[in-house]
């Protein structure tokens, strides 16, 4: 991994609003529209925390299958991967990219006993090739730098350590968006603090370091 972000692959990746909100020509000609395409990317975000929850590996993981997911479908379309698919293969590469490995076989099995729908259930091997056909769509950058690290610094150097477990609930929601392809995670970081600030009228006692944006 890159030293800090702005040497990073993330940085060098990160995208414009209407570039994250584009629906590929393949589902346009399906009749997919863009609100729809917005909502099968969240339920696909929320699949991948329950399935994460059941298997249970560490909420950064989920986060960067949550990243690698929303990633994909910048670059392919819905009809080319299917969502169901690439969603658990998003957390099984994940956990191995954030060295909290889930192992393919635990996978398939947990993915078996959580959904009676028969198009959800996948075999290993089906797996396994999404999982090269992911990377490939990625171009093999696999970096991921989130929000959770300057949130906590942030709220030390103001004073606000109190307001850590809401402030990081926030961070968590962003996920549910694309925010994390669009924006530096220091910015979602600074803004969830300022969300939970505002609501509980609470003023930071101390000025910010910019030495966390590095």
């Amino acid at each position: 991994m890159a030293a800090n972000f702005w040497a990073s692959s993330h940085y060098k990746q990160l995208l414009d609003q209407e570039d994250v909100e584009a629906v590929h020509s393949p589902d346009k000609e399906k009749g997919i529209t863009l609100e729809e395409f917005k909502l099968v990317k969240m339920h696909m975000a929320n699949y991948i925390t329950k399935l994460a929850q059941v298997v249970k590996v560490r909420q950064r993981v989920i986060a960067t299958a949550v990243a690698y997911m929303r990633r994909v479908y910048t670059r392919k379309s819905l009809s080319e991967y299917d969502p169901r698919l690439v969603a658990p293969t998003c957390l099984y590469l994940a956990s191995k990219a954030e060295e909290s490995t889930i192992q393919a076989r635990s996978l398939v099995f947990f993915i078996k006993k959580q959904c009676p729908d028969e198009k959800y259930r996948f075999e290993i091997k089906d797996i396994l090739e999404m999982e090269m056909k992911i990377l490939e769509a990625l171009d093999y950058y696999l970096v991921v730098y989130h929000p959770y690290r300057p949130l906590s610094l942030f709220l030390q150097d103001a004073g606000l350590t109190d307001m850590t477990q809401l402030a990081w609930g926030l961070v968590n929601d962003t996920y549910k968006m694309d925010l994390i392809l669009v924006h530096p995670p220091y910015m979602i970081a600074l803004a969830c603090i300022y969300i939970e600030a505002y609501s509980k009228k609470k003023t930071p006692r101390h000025g910010l370091k910019n030495s966390v944006l590095i």
